[in-house]
């Protein structure tokens, strides 16, 4: 029973718990006027006591809640706006209780429900920005819908059906949208690649029989290496790219344990794998791979990105050995060589007598070639193909990608990059000093086009060519004869062996982990309090839900 406390108030006429958001200010909280509180002053009888508690009849009546005969709850739909609107940061955040006495106590809010805060705020502007975009979406694809049947001058009959068949597409779209997607939908084949955050299988969806690519990632490893920045950004590049030149995703969900990115599957392995079968490219075949990275590096350029590990190894070929631009910031082993401080105590060290330095050119790409693999799975990496730039505080933009390009048509050219050495740091300090690293071997022959064009993209950033815009690279006279625009549509330099949609001769062979394993409801709970910072991390494209077929018989369990 309620007494009086050490104050003297009548603990029973404590006002209820005011919790608001503060700038650095605390002071006393007036309690909402319920109508009959407004009545008195209008009627000019004397207001209830400042300090009494409101009684059950006025509850949800006053000015923050909804009165019984269905008024609306303004202060519910302010708290809403403004959680959905940029602002400042507070300078601080409190918890205010006020009391009769008019004194305020103040108590810093936790770390838990700042997240929850945060979470709550994400949480609304992700749904409604989801919302604006599928709209937008939607729009977009039947406006294609119409263009393409004007450009094949369809009779009104045939647009007529067109039009329903898209309708019901649609239906079926935002239907399967809302259906769960998980492990239990793919049937894991064979791991076709790993790297240091995880690996990437050939799965097959077992409702439709098609086949894919699954990247998977661990959280875990993704909080504690800081890369969180990197997969959004690699997943929103995905989402937003649709066109020839990136490998397509379909689907990204994610569980308590690892992120999953469902992209298209390409059997024609990387353009690492293909340099590694070849000692040399000739000019003519360079030109063709060097054509189509310039074209996929600037389709992302306009994107507004820049990709930052342009190298061998991200450049995929699909079953007809055409390129696509993939690993958008995972699974590469070179994020750490991204940052400035991996290669800070190294600037200090004078330069080495290099063990590559004595070796001819031959020797050089057979101990490249030799320690290569095992790079591109290391947690480390190999710096050869990142721009001075990178490593330097001064900043960079999208021409760090073409000295990357120049750097791999040196390789595909001599056989070897003109920075490689037996270990990151030697390599770094080359590439740091290109003026006097970067050499054309005698013994390898190569034309004075392909030397310019090497030179033009390995130089420092305001001299590179590319500051012009794209069509400054494909006016140089390496490209003399290149058909920019029909490019794909022609036959590839080398062309791909592909005996089936599911052939993956053109990879590596790797055994089996345990990174799919059932996860416990127990297991890492210091990362499950933080799964909110990959929140809307699930996608479904239109294509993917919508397209259906059968399971071919040599395609399942135990046939291949």
């Amino acid at each position: 029973m309620g007494g009086a406390g050490e104050s003297g108030v009548d603990d029973r006429r404590l006002l209820p718990v005011v919790v608001r958001m503060t700038s650095g200010r605390v002071g006393p909280t007036q309690p909402p006027r319920s109508r009959r509180g407004r009545a008195r002053e209008s009627s000019g009888r004397p207001p209830r006591d400042s300090g009494e508690a409101a009684g059950p009849t006025s509850r949800g009546r006053g000015e923050g809640g909804a009165g019984r005969r269905g008024g609306r709850a303004p202060g519910r739909l302010r708290s809403v706006r403004k959680l959905s609107q940029p602002r400042a940061r507070p300078e601080a955040v409190s918890v205010t209780m006020a009391m009769t006495a008019g004194t305020t106590t103040t108590f810093p809010m936790s770390n838990h429900t700042r997240e929850r805060v945060t979470v709550a705020k994400l949480t609304l502007e992700n749904f409604y920005s989801n919302l604006i975009l599928q709209h937008e979406e939607r729009e977009t694809r039947q406006k294609k819908l119409e263009v393409a049947m004007e450009e094949e001058g369809l009779a009104d009959e045939e647009k007529k059906l067109r039009r329903s068949q898209h309708a019901r597409k649609e239906t079926e779209f935002l239907r399967l949208k809302r259906t769960r997607l998980g492990l239990d939908d793919f049937e894991s084949l064979k791991v076709i690649g790993r790297g240091a955050f995880g690996e990437v299988r050939l799965v097959q969806k077992k409702d439709t029989g098609h086949i894919y690519a699954m990247k998977i990632l661990r959280k875990a490893d993704m909080l504690e290496k800081e890369q969180v920045a990197h997969i959004r950004a690699e997943r929103d590049i995905l989402v937003e790219a649709d066109g020839a030149w990136v490998v397509k995703m379909f689907y990204s969900f994610q569980d308590k344990r690892n992120l999953y990115l469902i992209m298209e599957f390409l059997p024609g392995g990387d353009m690492m794998t293909l340099l590694m079968k070849k000692d040399t490219l000739t000019e003519e075949e360079t030109q063709f791979y060097i054509s189509e990275t310039v074209l996929a590096i600037d389709a992302i350029h306009q994107l507004g990105f820049i990709h930052r590990d342009i190298k061998p190894d991200n450049l995929l070929l699909d079953a007809k050995g055409h390129v696509k631009l993939s690993d958008f910031g995972l699974c590469t082993g070179l994020k750490k060589a991204h940052r400035t401080e991996f290669y800070r105590n190294l600037t200090h060290n004078p330069p080495s007598d290099f063990s590559f330095q004595n070796m001819n050119s031959k020797r050089k790409a057979e101990t490249w070639k030799k320690n290569r693999r095992q790079l591109a799975y290391s947690t480390v990496g190999t710096p050869d193909y990142i721009a001075p730039e990178v490593f330097m505080q001064t900043g960079y933009n999208k021409l760090c990608d073409w000295w990357s390009l120049g750097v791999i048509m040196y390789e595909m050219l001599i056989g070897y990059p003109p920075f490689c050495s037996e270990t990151p740091q030697e390599t770094y300090r080359k590439v740091m000093n290109w003026k006097e690293t970067l050499v054309f071997p005698p013994e390898v022959p190569i034309s004075e086009k392909a030397k310019d064009l090497i030179l033009r993209f390995c130089i420092d950033s305001e001299n590179r060519i590319g500051n012009s815009g794209v069509e400054e690279i494909k006016g140089h006279p390496f490209f003399e004869g290149v058909d920019w625009e029909h490019i794909r549509e022609r036959p590839a330099a080398i062309p791909i062996e592909i005996k089936s949609i599911d052939d993956t001769s053109n990879f590596d062979d790797f055994p089996e982990s345990d990174i799919l394993q059932p996860v416990p409801n127990t297991t890492e709970p210091d990362y499950k309090s933080k799964d909110w910072v990959f929140l809307n991390y699930t996608y479904k494209r239109f294509e993917g839900l919508t397209q259906r077929g059968s399971i071919p018989t040599y395609m399942k369990a135990g046939k291949l």
